[in-house]
């Protein structure tokens, strides 16, 4: 077994010995894994850079990694299936999202238990540290990866970092976030480049050398820094910079990919050194935006089967990823970078073979898996916000946009009609991490989260009982439903308070031609871009809703119009171009005479509902109608429910549906 010790560092009660239905109370174990495999494994050979490693006596390589695991105190009042999540960007996600937790309850290694829907159903949840970058600490789960040797000594070479600012700033981290940063090689490397774009697909130009320097700011002082950038009269708002540099040293990041596969049959044993039971009737594996990317990844490589020739994860479930995988496993990879394009960005999109029209190549994601038992059942869940940047329909439409590609047998794909990349609530504020990324408008009011939970009972009832889920939802060719997103641009840009961002501005995939070792994870920066892919959004309805995909009662007994896009703040910059992810909602007017006050077409809240009694009624039969088909629960009707009410209260009344408008109007008064 690859997984061959764990070191417990902290074992108590969970959530304060609070008790979970039948499951009863749960218990939190943290601690440290660590791994040694065999770098000359065939179930090892995707892996960039293995081979270069340093070995231990027996010839394998080693690295350890954070794992967290919330389990039934008393194992055998669980439901022997577990749930292995990658933490996004070291953040442990999964219990906040399916348990529905507060919005304002903090990051923490040791998550609020919100409703505790996962601990109800008796799933024993596991967080696995995968991305070298994060820096491990009381919050965030993390991994040492080993790093790349020749000669004994770590090896260097060209590597790029992409600076999106939003406000005026002079020094940037050489990352992606606050994570570990790939250093300058030397301080004065004169054929490094920092190239700067207007926009994703804009032309680039190069900055003159003069004017930046591998510097940092301290106390008012600017000092020479391998760890950052420093450009005199700062990096404009809007604009997009790529910084190509050499750096001296490689962490193998793939080694984060081994760590997800091994952690699954480490838990099945039962041996002294495994806190749970062991024994799971079935494991599946979660992973949201990054991470699910990650998972996309690990399946195109084909990792779901272990060293001992044993299928690792039943179930997958990724979410929010699109047709992206990512920056997981090549040479100087930095797996929370999303630059576009690079590694993840190319060909292929969908999970059976086709044709590549653009690229000329043929392949699909799961091609790797095919045969054998080693295919787990795949679950993907997208929202609008995944088509709107451009990718997501290149998973199930073929590359030329023309026709519809067929689904494979094992997976279930699903748009949440209207919804952006993270779930909305009433009272939510446009900035996320200050203002780094600043959307225009109030963010979307969809919580799609009850969404999520169907899928992972429906997944798990696919794996255990051979009980399919319910058909794919998402838009297609044949019946028109997938559209080019200048057409869905034209309809909102009729309505009155709606900024529509310039459609030559938006993000597209493209082919590109990284000139390096592909193949061997090794690139030459900056990427070389060719023809546009086609990008498909659904349509829309009357109400500027989408009609794809699985529309939760909130859009199809609706109180407003719902977007996966939404443009930038004009004082972050390029106010023409969208803030990836955000999405946007415009609650109709009140009453007749607003609307036509303002030019509105949409129908009031006045005159589609004569009152709250008869809205209630309407979108309990929408929910009613999702729990029939299998793509709500039961359990959760009336959370549903109660929060479209939420939304038709405010609505009817005109409420600040974000946190800006209530800063905004208590500062009127």
């Amino acid at each position: 077994m690859a997984l061959i010790a764990f070191e417990i560092t902290r074992r108590q009660p969970y959530a304060a010995g609070q008790r979970f239905g039948d499951t009863g109370a749960y218990e939190q174990v943290d601690g440290r894994a660590l791994f040694a495999v065999d770098p000359r494994h065939p179930a090892n050979a995707a892996i960039v850079d293995l081979a270069l490693a340093p070995q231990d006596d027996d010839g394998r390589v080693r690295f350890t990694a954070d794992l967290s695991v919330l389990m039934p105190a008393d194992p055998s009042r669980g439901a022997r299936r577990a749930l292995v999540e990658l933490p996004n960007r070291g953040r442990m996600r999964a219990v906040p999202v399916f348990n529905m937790g507060p919005s304002d309850a903090p990051v923490s290694r040791s998550p609020h238990p919100g409703d505790g829907f996962l601990f109800r159903h008796g799933f024993t949840v596991v967080s696995v540290g995968w991305q070298w970058d994060v820096f491990s600490s009381d919050v965030l789960l993390g991994l040492e990866a080993p790093l790349a040797l020749r000669d004994g000594k770590p090896i260097g070479g060209q590597t790029m970092v992409e600076i999106r600012p939003s406000a005026p700033v002079c020094c940037w981290l050489l990352a992606d976030r606050n994570h570990r940063p790939l250093p300058a090689a030397d301080l004065e490397q004169h054929d490094a480049v920092l190239y700067v774009r207007e926009f994703e697909d804009g032309e680039d130009r190069v900055t003159s050398r003069e004017r930046w320097r591998f510097a940092r700011e301290q106390d008012g002082r600017v000092l020479p820094c391998a760890e950052h950038v420093y450009l005199d009269g700062g990096f404009t708002p809007g604009c997009i910079y790529q910084l190509v540099y050499l750096t001296d040293r490689a962490p193998i990041a793939g080694t984060g990919l081994l760590a997800l596969r091994d952690v699954a049959p480490f838990l099945r044993d039962a041996s002294a050194h495994n806190p749970t039971a062991g024994g799971f009737d079935a494991i599946h594996a979660w992973g949201v935006s990054q991470t699910g990317r990650m998972l996309r990844e690990y399946l195109y490589l084909g990792l779901n089967r272990d060293e001992h020739g044993a299928r690792a994860y039943d179930g997958i479930h990724a979410h929010v990823a699109g047709a992206r995988r990512g920056s997981f496993n090549h040479r100087f990879a930095q797996p929370s970078n999303q630059t576009t394009p690079l590694w993840g960005h190319g060909a292929p999109f969908a999970d059976l073979p086709s044709d590549d029209a653009l690229s000329g190549s043929r392949g699909g994601l799961l091609d790797r898996l095919r045969g054998g038992d080693a295919l787990p059942k795949v679950i993907y869940t997208d929202s609008a916000a995944e088509y709107w940047r451009g990718d997501a329909a290149l998973a199930h439409i073929d590359t030329a946009g023309k026709a519809d590609l067929p689904e494979s047998p094992d997976t279930r794909r699903y748009l949440f009609a209207s919804a952006q990349h993270g779930a909305g609530y009433i009272g939510q504020s446009r900035y996320n991490d200050g203002v780094k990324t600043t959307a225009r408008d109030p963010l979307n009011l969809l919580d799609y989260r009850p969404l999520l939970r169907a899928v992972l009972l429906n997944l798990d009832a696919w794996v255990r009982d051979g009980v399919a889920p319910p058909d794919s939802r998402h838009p297609r060719i044949a019946d028109a439903s997938a559209v080019p997103r200048e057409r869905a641009l034209a309809y909102y840009a009729r309505l009155p308070g709606f900024e529509v961002p310039d459609a030559a501005r938006l993000p597209f995939v493209r082919t590109m031609d990284l000139g390096g070792d592909e193949a061997g994870g090794i690139a030459r920066f900056p990427a070389r871009e060719g023809a546009f892919y086609p990008a498909l959004v659904s349509a829309l309805d009357e109400d500027g809703n989408e009609i794809a995909g699985v529309r939760m009662p909130d859009v199809s007994v609706p109180v407003g119009s719902h977007t996966g896009w939404n443009p930038r703040d004009p004082k972050t910059g390029a106010p023409e171009q969208i803030v990836p992810m955000n999405g946007l909602t415009r609650l109709f007017a009140t009453t007749r005479a607003q609307r036509e006050a303002s030019g509105d077409p949409r129908p009031s809240i006045a005159e589609r509902y004569p009152d709250r009694d008869d809205y209630a009624t309407r979108v309990r039969a929408a929910a009613d109608a999702l729990v029939a088909e299998r793509y709500l629960l039961a359990e959760d009707l009336e959370a549903c429910v109660a929060a479209a009410l939420e939304r038709y209260d405010a609505a009817a009344n005109g409420a600040p549906i974000s946190a800006d408008q209530v800063q905004a109007a208590r500062a009127a008064e």
